[in-house]
């Protein structure tokens, strides 16, 4: 039977709009590579979440989040359960871990099948809730954990009174580590002064500031988090948002970190505590 002259006029009109309208886009995919989302500026944790749908409780604790509301442009999430999210760090035949967001000393022991204990004293570790990641961790074979090289070791000018809570910032390495007394217990990365230098000698914090505006020659940067002030012409430790360049020198003089890691320094540190800049 053939088609109608109708029939025909309606094929004819339905192959004519299909040729004449624009092909929909494919859905977008998500711009995360090995389950690693990098923070855009205005986004959330809670919109985050929603975008790969997964819970906010379950992203905040994959790392390491303490505050929902406080994440960075530039910052990098793992998505957990993503493909390739929880990738290795390391493996015991290298005999180094590579610390990645949310995971623990005691994940990480019962991994290599050692114990925390032994973990910890051979990484000089004396509060096995404080590793941070990018820390690289000595793992030995056999069920034991291999002494760290001693040149991942700092050397700082212990102060006289080494019984509180001091911070040493190694100016060579571009490193910060936290001590109680004479143990570390906390090492990171920082930028401190190119434009102008950070002063070597041996300080005290004067005050904290948790917020706050910093200008300058070529510089107006609102809203520097977890401000530590340490010499009365203006130098400090604080969080640095606008750059992701740790290990090198970047600041005007100040002590730049990552935002979430000048936070858990901030509420560490008391006033009066001793900072010793040295190289």
């Amino acid at each position: 039977m053939r088609p109608t002259y109708p029939l025909k006029l309606a094929i004819l009109l339905a192959l004519l709009i299909a040729l004449l309208l624009p092909a929909l886009p494919a859905a977008a995919a998500p711009d995360y590579q090995g389950g690693i989302h990098v923070v855009q500026r205005g986004e959330t944790l809670s919109q985050i979440a929603r975008r790969y749908g997964v819970s906010m409780a379950a992203l905040a604790q994959a790392n390491g989040i303490s505050n929902p509301n406080f994440i960075y442009s530039g910052q990098r999430l793992t998505i957990p359960g993503a493909s390739g999210g929880a990738s290795s760090g390391g493996s015991a035949a290298s005999g180094v871990h590579v610390v990645r967001a949310g995971e623990n000393l005691s994940s990480i022991a019962a991994r290599y099948g050692v114990t925390v204990a032994a973990l910890a004293r051979a990484n000089g570790i004396a509060n096995p809730n404080h590793i941070y990641v990018g820390q690289r961790l000595a793992i030995g074979s056999g069920g034991a954990a291999a002494a760290p090289p001693a040149a991942s070791q700092p050397a700082p000018s212990q102060p006289a009174a080494s019984s509180g809570r001091w911070i040493d910032i190694n100016l060579s390495s571009q490193t910060l580590t936290a001590y109680e007394g004479s143990s570390p217990v906390f090492s990171t990365l920082v930028s401190t002064g190119s434009t102008f230098a950070t002063p070597v000698g041996t300080y005290s914090i004067l005050y904290h500031v948790q917020s706050q505006r910093m200008t300058g020659p070529g510089y107006d940067l609102p809203n520097v988090p977890w401000v530590m002030y340490f010499t009365n012409r203006g130098h400090a430790i604080h969080g640095a948002y606008w750059h992701n360049n740790f290990g090198q020198p970047m600041s005007h003089g100040c002590v730049n970190m990552r935002p979430e890691e000048a936070r858990w320094l901030y509420e560490f540190t008391p006033n009066g505590a001793q900072v010793v800049v040295h190289y």
